[in-house]
């Protein structure tokens, strides 16, 4: 079973392949407009290095959001048109729940784990895990201010990471309860657990309708 993974829903434009439930190969890059130059050479790249070729392919899975506009415009159009095209099945993975799984790569104890993706001025899209992995606050859009997370940091150990975290840094980095992860951008090779769960349950998405999971509507100057 070979499933290509792209994530680009932050500045972090990554492609990872999964062979027979081994991860082969990740190219990533964090830089900022590079997702549609760099997306389609970093597919060649990874497929090249395991040798196979876009037909070996059983499945594309793709970072739905929530974040970027852009990128996650890239990375699902370049997702939905390789399915079309070779008639495989579109899997959605959550890039919150993405970034959890690299944070819990290594794991600390009694803590909630807070994953947060940069929305602009003063918001991130966050939801909160406990240490076992069970959801405890639903996938929202916040803005950051001096209650922001309080009450969590109150009753429990908080660990704070992705490219949001440095705003709830600016106000908890003394807290006792506070614990930072620097430098954690959603990548598509801890998209593997999520994209092989979904294929085996064949939750699939409908290339011609699936849209990214935006949370937030697009808002723009005139």
């Amino acid at each position: 079973m070979n499933i290509l993974m792209i994530e680009t829903s932050s500045i972090n434009c990554s492609v990872a392949l999964s062979v027979n439930h081994q991860l082969i190969s990740c190219i990533e890059k964090q830089e900022q407009n590079i997702h549609a130059g760099s997306i389609t050479l970093f597919i060649e790249q990874v497929l090249a290095e395991a040798n196979l070729t876009l037909q070996d392919l059983d499945a594309v899975a793709v970072g739905k959001g929530p974040g970027s506009y852009t990128g996650l415009r890239i990375g699902v159009s370049t997702a939905k048109g390789l399915c079309y095209a070779l008639n495989i099945p579109l899997i959605a993975c959550n890039s919150l729940e993405t970034l959890y799984a690299q944070a819990k790569a290594n794991p600390t104890h009694n803590h909630i784990y807070i994953p947060l993706i940069d929305a602009r001025r003063m918001e991130v899209y966050t939801c909160s895990y406990s240490e076992a992995g069970t959801l405890l606050e639903e996938i929202k859009a916040v803005i950051v201010d001096g209650r922001t997370f309080s009450d969590s940091l109150t009753n429990s150990k908080v660990l704070f990471f992705g490219d949001g975290a440095a705003k709830i840094k600016q106000i908890y980095e003394q807290h006792e309860n506070a614990e930072f992860i620097d430098g954690l951008y959603p990548s598509a090779k801890f998209m593997q657990t999520q994209a092989l769960s979904y294929f085996e349950q064949q939750q699939f998405e409908d290339v011609a309708y699936f849209e990214p999971y935006y949370l937030k509507e697009f808002y723009f100057n005139k």
